[in-house]
């Protein structure tokens, strides 16, 4: 049984600028360092990372910073894509931001002196996620306070558009059946999207509000979790539209929601950032109390990394990581 005192992080590392977002990719990138960005007011920076549990030649945790880009707006949102790849000569970077001037862009650089930027408009407020289509990476989906779930391609033609009742707060692509999108929205719904048909093909109802953040279990895809007020939910899509678990978490209202990659009964949620400190719970399903309480310094963004049972969220000019024990 864990203790459950506040754990500081495991690892952490000292950036330039306050982190708004950071996000480990999902994505065998073909090195065996874990490719990471993070975003601030100005910037992205795009780094790998290699942890002791990995490797142990290093100490703790090694940040390589490969490129840094002038973002110029604060970033709100960051996702990889598939192509990325760090085997290749050259290496192709390539993600996709959303920013609080509600435009996509799509960044692409050979980390040498080639970087292209294409800018998707057409939100008409805030972008609160994004992702890439996870096989062939040749389609982007965002969800915004606009009340629309947006596709788009690479040339930023917006090729779809879903109304949606509320605002969007989350979208997760179906890992194997890129034809299948999740969105989620802020009044507690969660609907299945087909791409070709472009109809809802299921729903999922939180019975409360407001709904802040969902993820979609990769590992084993009739799951489906969110934070919902101060509570935790989750979902067997096979078997109700209504959760089938849920317990409070936080004191205030949760922010966010990851499934962990590593193993499909772990998942993190974090608080809104208090006066002081933010909260990151890491629960074990079938577990009551969480198996892991960490606290930080303000605290943004949530992010598990591809193989470890391990999260990390950003703070101010800081990413904290923090290691679970299985």
């Amino acid at each position: 049984e864990s203790d459950l005192g506040f754990r500081s992080a495991s690892y952490t590392v000292s950036c330039e600028d306050y982190v708004h977002v950071v996000e480990f990719s999902p994505f065998d990138c073909g090195s065996p360092a874990s490719l990471l960005a993070y975003g601030g007011n100005q910037y992205v920076v795009v780094g790998t990372c290699r942890f002791k549990e990995e490797d142990t030649e290093v100490e703790d945790v090694e940040f390589t910073s490969l490129q840094v880009f002038l973002h110029g707006v604060r970033v709100d949102a960051i996702a990889w894509s598939p192509e990325t790849r760090l085997d290749k000569l050259p290496p192709v970077i390539r993600f996709c931001t959303a920013a609080a001037d509600r435009k996509v862009r799509l960044w692409t650089s050979d980390l040498q002196n080639n970087c292209d930027v294409k800018v998707m408009e057409g939100h008409t407020s805030y972008i609160n996620h994004l992702v890439f289509e996870p096989a062939e990476g040749k389609q982007i989906a965002s969800v915004s306070d606009d009340h629309t779930c947006r596709v788009w391609n690479l040339d930023g033609n917006e090729t779809i558009s879903f109304r949606l009742r509320s605002p969007g707060v989350s979208v997760c692509w179906h890992p194997e059946d890129i034809c299948k999108l999740m969105v989620a929205e802020k009044k507690g719904t969660i609907r299945f999207y087909d791409l070709v048909t472009q109809h809802a093909i299921l729903s999922l109802d939180s019975g409360q509000v407001p709904l802040m953040s969902a993820d979609w279990c990769l590992t084993n895809t009739i799951k489906v979790g969110a934070v919902v007020a101060n509570d935790w939910v989750i979902w067997d899509i096979t078997r109700s539209s209504y959760p089938l678990e849920k317990r409070p978490a936080h004191v205030d209202k949760a922010r966010h929601f990851r499934w962990s990659r590593a193993n499909e009964n772990l998942f993190a949620t974090t608080g809104y950032p208090g006066k002081i400190n933010s909260q990151l719970l890491v629960h074990h399903l079938g577990h009551p109390q969480p198996v892991m309480i960490g606290s930080a310094s303000v605290g943004a963004g949530l992010s598990w990394h591809r193989t470890l049972p391990l999260c990390v969220i950003g703070g101010d000019r800081k990413l904290f990581f923090w290691m679970t024990e299985m």
